[in-house]
């Protein structure tokens, strides 16, 4: 039995630890994994005067210091991945073959590549025709900067936003989720031994509703980016906007993949198990509605179920296990309750949840495990086809047409992503550029490049995220008129 983990806070360089604590468990056991920091108003603000006092000389470093710092946390994280995958693994209950070749390689990647790329953000300049002026334009970063990251993947989603904010010359202060916060502590390790100077980041442990209401009300805090429900979301937004924050919003999804009946169907069915299933179906890009084309409607359900029902389900450090433990016993909980209202509303569960027995290692009796579940024969206004689940569920349904298919997936108040199954290039093009969302995959799923902007529309997101998208949120613009 693994020995439970004591985490701190990490503020102005230094570990403290806090009058009041918590713990997180291991999803795959249930058992306690780790104590943590229950923070409130007093640690936030202690962090924020730390990153205030902190931020006149890391801003006024040259930019490509601050990417030699990243570039060394970089590597060091790289020399710990394993301690870091096994870390991730029973912190937030996924596979670990997936924590050694998703999570943190892309964590190590998300500080590489703003490192490199960040000296290169270019400004504007002109000159008007017939005048003696100069005109450019230079971006500034803006203070301390507030993280809110999620538990579905920790320390990808929190370098995603560190790493860019840091290179803009921000400070940072992180909250990431209560439920997986020892990765982050980890990495606050890594920070003191590259020698990042003391209080450019601070990490506060601790709730959303005590943590992170706090830190999204500091006033010394003018810009927050947060990664979560839309429920959350939503509120943050509402607290802020008064206080003339500037804000980046990443938040749910209910994406539908479009199966067209060209489609190469032994290439399309293991695209969708992954976009489905993969992380135990809790990863915003996931699909939880599949539009399938009826002249290939059966042939598809039968492949994709029997594909379901195929998928191992258990011990995440086994590495023939492709579904590990959700995250939470409340949310398994939330998940089981999604499928039990499908079958109220009358719909059919072709395999897992209340059909499949999910015989699991007696070692993991205790833990939080669901089977890849698929439904059909649900109405596109029953709950499980209108409401973010973020499990191992997906619906199934059966169109005729593309201008049918095509209002029945917009038919949603989400907008994050979707992926289109064809061999017509054109129809291709017309779905993708008809679709509401923020990101259309094609033959294809989770291909990213980090150049590229990411976000969502409706109530998916406000701002995006990537290069250059990074940079203008973590800065600011500033307008220089110069006579000549």
């Amino acid at each position: 039995m693994a020995s439970v983990l004591k985490l701190q806070n990490f503020i102005n360089g230094e570990f403290v630890d806090c009058d009041e604590e918590m713990e997180s468990v291991d999803p795959s056991t249930g058992a306690v994994n780790a104590t943590l920091p229950d923070s409130g108003q007093k640690e936030v603000d202690a962090a924020v005067a730390a990153a205030v006092a902190a931020y006149p000389a890391w801003s006024s470093l040259p930019c490509e210091k601050r990417a030699q710092y990243m570039l060394k946390v970089a590597d060091l994280l790289e020399s710990q991945l394993e301690e870091f995958a096994e870390a991730e693994s029973r912190d937030q209950g996924k596979p670990v073959w997936l924590t050694r070749v998703m999570d943190i390689p892309r964590a190590v990647l998300n500080f590489r590549h703003f490192a490199n790329t960040t000296p290169h953000m270019l400004g504007t300049s002109k000159v008007l025709p017939g005048s003696s002026t100069v005109n450019y334009t230079v971006r500034e970063p803006i203070g301390v900067a507030g993280l809110i990251s999620p538990w579905n993947l920790p320390l990808y989603l929190l370098t995603f936003k560190l790493a860019p904010a840091l290179m803009s010359g921000n400070t940072v202060v992180a909250k990431p989720s209560e439920l997986t916060s020892v990765t982050a502590y980890m990495l606050c390790k890594l920070f003191v031994e590259a020698g990042v100077p003391a209080g450019v980041l601070n990490m506060v442990l601790g709730r959303g509703p005590t943590a992170g209401s706090a830190l999204t009300l500091h006033p010394d805090v003018p810009l927050l980016s947060f990664t979560g429900s839309t429920v959350t979301g939503a509120r943050i937004a509402t607290s802020a906007a008064p206080l003339f924050k500037k804000l980046s919003l990443e938040m749910g999804g209910k994406n539908a993949a479009i199966v067209y009946e060209d489609c190469d169907l032994d290439a399309t069915v293991p695209q969708l198990i992954k976009s489905a299933f993969i992380n135990q179906g809790q990863v915003c890009l996931c699909t939880s509605r599949i539009f399938v084309h009826e002249s290939i409607y059966q042939e598809f359900l039968t492949r994709f179920v029997s594909a379901a029902r195929s998928q191992k389900v258990g011990d995440p450090s086994s590495k023939e296990v492709f579904l590990g433990a959700l995250n939470s016993a409340p949310h398994l909980a939330k998940v089981r309750g999604c499928v039990g209202k499908a079958l109220a509303e009358g719909g059919v569960v072709r395999c897992g949840e209340t059909v499949d027995e999910l015989v699991l290692p007696e070692a993991n009796a205790k833990g939080f495990f669901m089977a890849p579940t698929v439904i059909t024969d649900m109405a596109d206004t029953a709950a499980c086809m209108t409401e973010e689940i973020f499990g191992p569920v997906t619906c199934v349904t059966s169109f005729s047409g593309e201008s049918e298919v095509l209002r029945r997936a917009n038919n949603t108040r989400f907008g994050l992503c979707a992926a289109v199954f064809t061999a017509d290039l054109s129809r291709a093009h017309r779905t993708a550029q008809a679709l509401q969302v923020g990101t259309v995959w094609t033959n294809c799923w989770l291909v990213r490049d980090l150049d590229l902007p990411f976000g969502g529309v409706k109530e998916s997101g406000v701002g995006r995220e990537g290069t250059h998208e990074s940079w203008d949120f973590y800065t600011q613009q500033k307008t220089i008129c110069m006579k000549i």
